[in-house]
């Protein structure tokens, strides 16, 4: 914080943002919810920062940012069969039968644009909406119970034959409705306590991929929407908004650049054997402790 007689300064000082881009970096891949944690420690180490502090929006922006380059360049070798793929259907006109590089572009194609649309439309009424660390812990808790629900459902489902490629088993296990559906329900995201990753992750055991598949997929299908809407808001870096930031705002995006490729590695691994199930009773517990800790 920065002070001048008669002038209150808010801001960000190195610690912090080192702390904040390592929790964005862990908690955006995790089906947790960045936005709650970053709402919620805040408050509970007593910072002053809040969610709609332009000072504070400026810094998100380059967590963000450094966020979606950091999934590009980790699944980077998926990302050029997609648009050699997209390309090749381009220039056909048509969608090849069997090229499953085409079809999982256009499945991600499908899920990214309303999605964005949403996004675009509600991300300021329902982030002013759901603000406070308070409505933040109560969805969090919200976001656990949808976890263990994807679960129970999953466990009912038809289980896909996961032989051979991932890429080319979620692009001939979704459909197009599905892939939409996955897509646009990650404006869930927007109300903070809800993770983007866990609804797209939840979408994707509801229409048959395994557990690693699903992440894969939903981690494949946030890149692009992450990645536009820091691009979107980089004037506000750039700008007197980001003034006095910038230092921090860099440090804090090496930091979840770094903690972003570790925590997707995990992933990736844990889901091969594992399920959502402990995320959703860390919502829980998460948010219900930090409800009666705000509420003392």
């Amino acid at each position: 914080m920065r002070s001048w007689p008669g002038v209150h300064v808010a801001s960000i000082d190195y610690l912090q943002g080192i702390v904040l881009g390592l929790l964005q970096g862990v908690a955006e891949p995790f089906p947790v919810s960045s936005l709650g944690h970053g709402v919620l420690l805040p408050r509970l180490l007593g910072w002053d920062v809040h969610q709609d502090d332009p000072f504070f929006l400026a810094f998100l922006v380059a967590l963000h940012l450094s966020t979606a380059l950091a999934l590009l360049a980790f699944f980077r070798r998926d990302w050029l069969r997609i648009a050699r793929g997209l390309g090749r259907s381009l220039r056909a006109r048509g969608l090849a039968r069997g090229d499953d590089d085409a079809r999982l572009g256009w499945l991600l194609v499908a899920g990214t644009i309303p999605a964005a649309l949403v996004g675009r439309l509600f991300e300021h009424p329902l982030r002013t909406l759901f603000a406070s660390p308070a409505t933040a812990a109560a969805f969090l808790v919200v976001n656990g119970v949808l976890l263990l629900c994807f679960e129970r459902w999953r466990r009912r489902a038809p289980t896909a034959d996961r032989a051979g490629d991932h890429d080319a088993h979620i692009a001939r296990t979704l459909g197009w409705r599905q892939a939409i559906g996955i897509g646009t329900a990650q404006a869930a995201a927007l109300v903070p306590g809800i993770s983007r990753s866990g609804v797209t992750m939840g979408g994707g055991l509801l229409a048959g991929l395994s557990n690693e598949d699903a992440a894969r997929f939903g981690f494949l299908l946030a890149t692009p929407i992450i990645g536009a809407a820091a691009l979107l808001e980089l004037p506000k870096l750039l700008g007197p908004d980001g003034d006095g930031v910038r230092g921090p705002a860099l440090a804090g995006a090496l930091a979840a650049a770094l903690t972003t490729v570790l925590a997707v590695r995990f992933l990736l691994r844990f889901f091969e054997t594992n399920r959502l199930t402990p995320f959703g009773v860390y919502c829980i517990v998460a948010g219900v402790a930090c409800s009666l800790a705000l509420a003392l």
